[in-house]
């Protein structure tokens, strides 16, 4: 592979505090030198035309289709998503089919990430057996095998007891236990519970089911010493929890995804089920909730929740249909609107895509160091284009953002110094 020298780009690293103007250059796919000059003698040259080039973003959770579900994405589909995302490192949920509860499947699946040569895949291994909730896995075996976190993907672990013992085990592995927060006694509905799920006759989830689940692993994250990180945060009584115990010191993180700080419950209205998900999308107070968290630096990272499902589980009624939507392809544009809106500086954007969902697992990714992977991601922030669901990337077009305009288009990806995009 040819030495490569990007060339009058807007460098910007949130791992650094690197913002301005310069060249980047690549050789034996890592950064090679990074500046205002940044020389590489016989490298191939590429004119940015003043665009952002960042680090390539890191998803702590896309579904990947495989084992299980080849209907509906595919390894090699999802990774030609990513990489129009901008997007080279994807976390993977354990509820797959067969769940990821064994370390031969957690090696099978990061190997298939490194044959695509275009995205990096981390198995979030099961927490319990089957993901089932109630008998712990070998941990230490899957963390061997390459497990980067543990999990029972979008099953919470119901039991306290359950909880308490993985919190316990993994802390002693120096890993984290991702929880989907929804207590599941009260989570059996498909909409959030309140006066549109009424009009539309659909069984309400009541928005305090998320913040009871907090409340209750916070308390055991407390007790343990272990680290809980709650995924696709979505109401604000839930994020004021996790923000106090953030200032006690306990080990707590979240995540949320880009259509709990970009859409409200009212994108349900006319049954509409490419936006039904999970959790379900809130009131607009929540929304504002979660941007102000985003701002304020509880939320310590913006993960796609990439669902793929194919038609036929969305073309039924309401609550028959499956929850989930897309979301590789339109990460960093959705994200880039809290930008434009005035919510977010574009470093804090970009570092809640890069750098702090690296730090949270540790991995060498999220920055233009020198050294460092060249992962990349090049972008121009205003340039405008429109979602369309069945002429998006990849193979699941269940896009919650079918028909919008957006700002902020990919203009090429690079993995390890090899371009597979643009």
């Amino acid at each position: 592979m040819r030495p490569l020298r990007i060339t009058n780009a807007r460098l910007l690293c949130p791992a650094s505090g690197l913002d301005a103007p310069g060249a980047l250059a690549v050789q034996g796919g890592r950064i090679a030198a990074i500046g205002a000059d940044a020389a590489m003698e016989g490298a191939d040259e590429l004119d940015a035309g003043g665009a952002v080039l960042c680090p390539g973003l890191v998803d702590l959770r896309a579904r990947v289709g495989e084992p299980g579900a080849e209907h509906r994405e595919t390894i090699a589909s999802a990774a030609q998503a990513a990489a129009a995302g901008g997007v080279t490192t994807i976390c993977v949920p354990p509820d797959t089919d067969p769940a990821l509860d064994d370390p031969a499947l957690v090696e099978w699946l990061a190997r298939r990430g490194e044959a695509t040569r275009s995205v990096t895949l981390l198995p979030v291994a099961a927490a319990t057996k089957g993901c089932a909730g109630l008998e712990l896995v070998e941990l230490g075996l899957l963390r061997e095998a390459g497990a980067v976190a543990f999990s029972d993907g979008n099953r919470a672990i119901a039991s306290a007891r359950t909880m308490r013992l993985a919190l316990s085990y993994a802390r002693a592995f120096g890993m984290m236990v991702v929880q989907h927060p929804e207590e599941p006694s009260l989570s059996t509905g498909v909409a959030t519970e309140g006066e549109l799920a009424t009009r539309l006759g659909l069984p309400g989830v009541p928005a305090a089911a998320e913040a009871i689940q907090v409340a209750r692993d916070i308390a055991l994250a407390r007790l343990t010493g272990g680290q809980v990180h709650f995924a696709h945060v979505s109401t604000g009584a839930a994020l004021a929890l996790i923000r106090r115990a953030k200032e006690e010191g306990l080990r707590v993180t979240c995540d949320t995804a880009p259509p709990y700080f970009d859409l409200n419950e009212t994108a349900i209205g006319g049954f509409r089920t490419y936006a039904k998900l999970s959790p379900p999308l809130r009131a607009d107070a929540d929304r504002l909730a979660v941007v102000a968290a985003l701002a304020d630096g509880t939320v310590d990272a913006v993960a796609s929740d990439h669902a793929p499902q194919d038609a036929d589980d969305k073309r039924l009624p309401f609550a028959q249909a499956l929850a989930g939507g897309t979301g590789l392809a339109t990460l960093l544009a959705v994200t880039l609107a809290r930008v434009q809106a005035g919510d977010l500086p574009l470093m804090q954007a970009v570092a809640l895509l890069t750098s702090r969902p690296a730090a949270l697992l540790g991995i060498e990714a999220g920055t233009l160091r020198v050294g460092a992977p060249a992962d990349l991601c090049l972008f121009q922030p205003d340039r405008a284009w429109q979602v369309r669901a069945g002429r998006m990337p990849g193979k699941a077009q269940n896009t919650p953002w079918d028909g919008r305009a957006l700002e902020g288009r990919v203009i090429g990806t690079w993995k390890q110094g090899r371009r597979v995009f643009g």
